[in-house]
């Protein structure tokens, strides 16, 4: 455990594709999606434990989520959960964080991740993060934690490394957007090509300098805003030039446009629990294929369904074949697995 390390957890999403467990009120990050005991974010919190102190993490998440992270994380200091006075993507709050840690901790090397995804190999996941937080100390690198791929999958962002090695930090040659099932299936074949896990690593000092030079007008607010962070004005100012950032993600800010960008890459067991079909392959199964989250849920005849009805006193399914069957708070869905990527769509009303 390195005193310099700090993880900052970005933890403002929606998640509207695991509709109704996942809603703005209270979104999948926060939510036991897995029937384990325990919400994403919480399981983050836990794989992140060797790497830093408690003192050393930070949630940057929405204004409406604060109450949220603080009951689910009391081990986190209060004064390091950073509410988002709105939603700019993640160029901004990753700028946010930095820019607040930089101010206290100079030297500090930094772990940025998502709060809402699953890894299955912790201590392998360890282990790449210290080796890419050791490269990103002693280089003025980004390292980005790449994972092996196990499908020719069309719904992630890929990254090319210049060679198809892993568990070592490589030279990235691009990033590639979701692709189309023929161009996955190539990627697959070529070895060198890794999903982009949304997980980066680097030195303080060098993402303010990657702001500077490819985002400064993100830099130039987080400049202005400098003066107040960890004062009385803070929130006033924050609420006053959060609002006046690009709204942009930090591949396009940053990545796309970096020459010092690197790639750690890893089978970590890793998914981004994106929708429902996800979420099924990674909850134990029963002899019909069939996923289940819920203390009493009788199922005859049924198969290959994915069932989470965790707040639902009694349910009893009969003759399902290939089903989402999923409730919370009055709100139910009962929607074929083939059609999920309609979710969003249904439950906006659109």
């Amino acid at each position: 455990m390195d005193k310099n390390t700090h993880v900052v957890i970005m933890a403002g999403g929606v998640g509207s594709r695991l509709w109704p467990a996942s809603t703005p009120q209270t979104p999948k990050q926060f939510i036991d999606v897995l029937g384990v005991g325990k919400s994403l974010i919480q399981l983050t919190v836990d794989r992140f434990r060797p790497v830093c102190p408690m003192s050393h993490f930070w949630v940057v998440t929405s204004s409406r989520y604060v109450d949220m992270v603080r009951a689910q994380l009391p081990d986190i200091p209060s004064e390091n959960i950073l509410a988002e006075p709105e939603a700019r993507n993640t160029a901004p709050c990753i700028a946010y964080s930095c820019w607040k840690i930089a101010a206290r901790f100079p030297d500090a090397n930094i772990v940025v991740t998502p709060a809402d995804a699953l890894v299955l190999e912790k201590e392998v996941f360890v282990n790449v993060v210290s080796t890419a937080l050791s490269f990103s100390a002693s280089n003025p690198a980004v390292v980005t934690v790449g994972i092996v791929p196990t499908r020719p999958e069309t719904g992630y962002g890929y990254i090319c490394a210049g060679k198809a090695e892993y568990g070592k930090v490589t030279k990235v040659q691009a990033f590639k957007e979701k692709p189309d099932a023929v161009t996955a299936e190539k990627y697959l074949s070529e070895g060198n090509y890794f999903w982009n896990a949304g997980i980066f690593v680097w030195n303080v000092r060098t993402i303010v300098s990657q702001f500077r030079q490819f985002s400064p007008g993100i830099a130039g607010v987080m400049d202005r805003l400098a003066p107040h962070l960890y004062t009385d004005t803070e929130t006033t100012a924050l609420k006053e030039l959060f609002p006046q950032c690009e709204k942009i993600s930090i591949d396009y800010a940053v990545m796309e446009k970096s020459p010092d960008i690197f790639v750690i890459a890893a089978d970590l067991g890793w998914s981004d629990l994106g929708s429902w079909g996800s979420v099924k392959s990674h909850i134990a199964r029963d002899d019909d294929g069939n996923a289940v989250v819920g203390d009493d849920v009788r199922l005859f005849h049924c198969r290959e369904c994915v069932v989470h009805l965790p707040s639902v006193k009694s349910a009893i399914l009969e003759g399902l074949d290939g089903y989402i069957v999923a409730e919370k708070n009055g709100a139910l869905l009962v929607c074929r697995l083939s059609d999920e990527q309609h979710i969003r769509e249904y439950s906006s009303g659109k």
